[in-house]
């Protein structure tokens, strides 16, 4: 069987990469490359997870219409990172408007031409930051969207297969599949150093503290999130 994986760079795309390649299917990874603040780094991570489980078929896209289109503290200088509420129930800066329809778009098309019969996304529903795009219900109405746009023969289906976990569960089960954390990059603000303050740091940090394990990348600082 073969999947298409959206590989981001990030700690739950990584999780999800190694369950695939632990599952025998023949993979195939995808990143996009939207005008985000750290893009060169995703896609040095995203090249790294590659080469370590050996995925040579892969497609990276330059989606910057997304950054053109604007609304989103990741994609427009004017518009500040903030630092991380992990208490806060509203839709954060951080959202990229609809952005993982677009990228489930453009999966879905490379999946029909090479075949695939699965995409793989790394979504994650109670422990995200509050996006609209990481619901379950989302995935489940996008699965539809594909039967009815796809050819007749066409058979492709989405998969979130951490779209219950927690972040220390992700955490957990990467080290159980032996996946190469060091390779990964969370950080929205930073290519250098990690900050440690923005919301995907946060959420990193804290699922490697609540785990009781190290987070091998590096931080500007280390706060405690626990």
């Amino acid at each position: 069987m073969r999947a298409v994986v959206l590989l981001s760079g990030g700690m739950d795309s990584l999780v999800v990469a190694a369950q695939v390649d632990y599952l025998g299917y023949d993979v195939a990874a995808m990143h996009v490359n939207y005008g985000q603040r750290t893009w060169q780094k995703e896609l040095m991570a995203f090249r790294s997870i590659c080469s370590h489980y050996n995925i040579t078929r892969t497609l990276e896209v330059e989606a910057t219409y997304l950054a053109h289109i604007g609304g989103s503290s990741l994609t427009d200088s004017a518009i500040p990172v903030e630092d991380a509420d992990l208490g806060a129930l509203d839709v954060p800066t951080s959202y990229v408007p609809f952005r993982n329809a677009s990228f489930l778009s453009m999966a879905v098309s490379w999946s029909e031409v090479i075949g695939a019969n699965k995409i793989f996304i790394g979504a994650v529903e109670e422990d995200s930051s509050g996006y609209p795009d990481c619901r379950k219900s989302f995935y489940e109405a996008f699965n539809r969207v594909i039967e009815l746009g796809t050819k007749p023969e066409t058979l492709i289906e989405i998969q979130t297969p951490l779209i219950h976990f927690q972040k220390s569960e992700i955490v957990k089960k990467g080290i159980e599949l032996n996946a190469p954390f060091q390779y990964s990059w969370s950080c929205y603000k930073k290519e250098g150093k990690a900050c440690g303050v923005c919301d995907s740091c946060a959420r990193r940090l804290r699922a490697f503290q609540q785990a009781g394990l190290p987070d091998p990348i590096d931080y500007e600082v280390r706060p405690d999130y626990i």
